[in-house]
């Protein structure tokens, strides 16, 4: 049977390295390789702020899809695009929600309070939703009143790491933290977290392009107060050699972030074996393997520091947690079977079945 048509509307460069981009890229491309046609709709970058031209493109591209060509609709769009126009579109829409932008960090009342109307008017009409984790689904069904059964959830997929790889793990140990230089990361809190341990015997690379203009800036003068140039390196956007060669040397995943709908760099780490220290928030605790990782609170850096300076000082520990992180990663699911389960969802959207 021939898979059905479809469209997938995204905003922006598709290359942007950022987990919401990289999924959306490589669902794109496992569409097509199991043989969907898939016209990929580029819509204005400024979602989910978007300018009026980009508010009214995105009403002329989407209002012109076919009725029986059903559309993958991206969560930055989706979540703030008009109601009005959404309801205008005659295409079945699939939204793709990583997690809802009311969650965002930095927001003021006034404007989460206008996503949160948004989105949740928008979920209302939509034929069905995508999302990546339970976590998010929950979030959906319970704070948005998404019918659970229009909702499916298309885990990321994991690249295997390179065989090619053979790098000796970096002396002192190596801290790498991998995350887009925005304040939802929590890049701030690490640092201030390393700073705490001047006293141990470590080097840490921040990986991540600077997103935010702002923060990025800020987390430099940061790194500068601190007197940390010596030891951290902001590495900002890296080449895929260079960060697969990193992982090979890593020690210690961490990621402070302040919040995740999934966090498609905890599988990375784990397909690389390396011990994880993060935050309980989101979608976190479901997504690193028991056995795998230390969770903290959520902007402490005193409990961030403690939980580093334990793998750290106990080499025993950390080897027990590399293993269980490089079991759990050699599990887990490749992008084709993302590409199948939205696939199916598409198909049943289509003839207008459940999923």
């Amino acid at each position: 049977m021939t898979p059905h048509p479809a469209a997938f509307a995204i905003p922006g460069d598709i290359a942007t390295l950022t987990g919401g981009y990289i999924y959306e890229r490589r669902l794109l491309e496992g569409l097509r390789d199991h043989g969907r046609e898939v016209a990929h709709v580029v819509l204005g970058a400024s979602f989910p702020d978007p300018t009026p031209a980009d508010m009214a493109d995105a009403a002329a591209q989407l209002t012109a899809l076919a009725p029986d060509r059903p559309l993958i609709l991206d969560g930055l769009v989706f979540g703030s695009i008009e109601t009005g126009v959404l309801a205008r579109v005659q295409a079945p829409v699939v939204a793709m929600i990583h997690h809802p932008l009311a969650w965002e960090e930095g927001l003021t009342p006034a404007r989460r309070d206008h996503l949160f109307r948004t989105e949740r008017a928008n979920l209302a009409l939509a034929a069905h939703v995508l999302v990546p984790s339970g976590h998010t689904a929950r979030m959906l069904a319970t704070e948005y009143g998404v019918d659970p059964g229009r909702i499916t959830i298309a885990r990321p997929g994991t690249d295997r790491p390179a065989a090619q790889v053979q790098t000796a793990p970096a002396v002192p140990p190596l801290i790498l933290s991998v995350g887009i230089q925005h304040p939802r990361k929590g890049h701030d809190i690490l640092l201030r977290a390393l700073a705490q341990l001047r006293a141990a015997d470590w080097q840490a690379v921040i990986v991540g392009s600077r997103y935010d203009p702002d923060h990025a800036a800020a987390l430099e003068r940061l790194q500068a107060d601190l007197g940390l140039a010596d030891r951290v390196r902001l590495a900002g956007r890296v080449a895929a050699d260079e960060l697969a060669q990193l992982y090979a040397q890593a020690a210690i995943f961490a990621l402070a972030t302040r919040y995740e709908g999934y966090g498609i760099v905890f599988d990375e780490a784990m397909a690389h074996g390396l011990p994880i220290v993060s935050c309980d928030t989101g979608a976190v605790p479901e997504t690193i393997a028991p056995g795998a990782g230390l969770l903290v609170p959520v902007g402490d850096p005193v409990a961030l520091a403690a939980a580093l300076d334990r793998l750290l000082a106990d080499p025993a520990l950390r080897g027990g947690m590399a293993a269980a992180s490089a079991r759990a990663g050699a599990a887990l699911p490749g992008w084709d079977q993302t590409a199948r389960i939205a696939g199916a969802v598409l198909d049943a959207v289509a003839s207008g079945r459940a999923p």
